[in-house]
């Protein structure tokens, strides 16, 4: 039987912040070392110089090359521009695989892929949504929308990609059972993620770490934190890092509370870096998909104390006393008291180190995409031409 040949890759996403950015970087490196060729399409406008210093570690595994162009956050005209652009730099590099991520690379991937397919070239296009439009209710005006949007591009899809279950069944309620090939595989980090990280001397009590918006929690961070001071009775320490467009609202916040000397705000660094200040990781979330943070967290041996959302409890365990109810400052806040109070409370709460490696590893993770890949490539390949096509 020969050899699977190599394949020509492109990922396409809006933002190249957190979760999305961290599981391509994984999969381009993965990928790119089997001898595949990567390529990456995502916005110009978002990010900064830690953004930019990720991409310099990823660019030796770009074969065909980083494109960045505006793509706003937002739906209107001025997507119509980038989706031109996109498709003609895309056109160029003749991919076996378009692979979006999020609602805007899944829109570029689908659309784009479709076009060249009516111009008599097979690709595979896949989407995966992390999250992304599934966040918006199904109640409202703009989420109705969003979800027609979502099943009208199932017609441009060959295969989409769920990161856990909570976002396929998520999927399947608000836009429907997948009339296309769909498929589960988790996230997953590197073998050199799994090293524990050891708390500094002067490690704070409490970390949160992510971008600074509403939905990510920073606020109820916040105030669960003053919260859990009036629990335990004594005054703690924390560490918010990040950056986003909230920032100064919970800068302020804290000032309200009287807590600017105890709790510390730094800029985004990597997630290793971060932990090393601290003793326990909170994430506060309002919604999520399968935030890497968490996983990250784990396997730095690092305690986690999360919201219960999105493909979290399928990391902790759907009765894992780590969770709070998403939103409630104060059971997180007494989650966030029994991390400091019970001795033996992260042996007993944290999931099993083993099992855990097996499940979530980026090797698992790349290599099942790759599987997914090469099936549908080997369909386009196999698939009889049109009898219009010229020899």
């Amino acid at each position: 039987m020969s050899e699977p040949r190599p394949l020509r890759i492109i990922h396409c996403f809006r933002s190249p912040i957190g979760g999305i950015f961290r599981h391509v970087r994984d999969l381009a490196e993965a990928h790119a070392r089997q001898g595949h060729e990567i390529g990456i399409v995502c916005d110009s406008t978002t990010g900064g110089s830690y953004e930019d210093a990720l991409f310099d570690e990823i660019r030796p595994f770009l074969a065909l090359g980083l494109i960045r162009l505006p793509i706003r956050r937002s739906i209107g005209p001025a997507d119509l521009k980038a989706l031109w652009n996109s498709y003609k730099e895309i056109r160029s590099l003749r991919p076996d695989i378009l692979h979006g991520h999020g609602a805007k690379g899944g829109a570029l991937s689908r659309i784009i892929g479709s076009a060249l397919r009516v111009n008599r070239y097979c690709v595979a296009r896949l989407y995966s949504p992390h999250g992304g439009s599934l966040h918006y209710s199904e109640r409202t005006l703009s989420g109705k929308a969003v979800f027609f949007l979502e099943r009208l591009q199932e017609y441009l899809t060959d295969a989409i990609v769920f990161v856990c279950d909570f976002e396929r069944r998520t999927y399947e309620t608000k836009v429907g059972m997948p009339r296309v090939r769909s498929q589960i595989v988790y996230n997953g980090i590197d073998d050199r993620d799994f090293e524990i990280v050891a708390a500094r001397p002067d490690a704070v009590d409490f970390l949160y770490i992510g971008m600074m918006r509403d939905l990510k929690g920073p606020d109820i961070f916040i105030d669960a934190f003053a919260r859990t001071e009036r629990i335990i009775g004594r005054p703690l320490s924390a560490m918010m890092i990040g950056d986003g467009p909230q920032q100064g609202e919970y800068e302020q916040a804290m000032v309200k509370l009287g807590l600017g000397r105890r709790i510390k705000m730094l800029p985004a660094m990597k997630a290793r870096e971060a932990f090393a200040r601290t003793r326990n990781v909170v994430i506060p979330s309002r919604a999520e998909s399968m935030p890497y943070i968490v996983l990250e967290a784990l396997a730095a041996r690092k305690p986690v104390i999360a919201s219960r959302v999105g493909g979290i409890p399928e990391v902790l365990g759907e009765d894992s006393k780590a969770l709070a109810t998403p939103g409630d400052a104060l059971a997180l806040a007494h989650v966030m008291a029994d991390a400091l109070t019970q001795a033996h409370w992260p042996a007993e709460v944290m999931p099993d180190e083993v099992r855990f490696k097996a499940i979530f590893s980026a090797s698992a993770m790349s290599a099942n995409i790759m599987r997914l890949y090469s099936e549908l490539v080997s369909k386009q390949d196999s698939a009889p031409e049109p009898s219009s096509r010229s020899a």
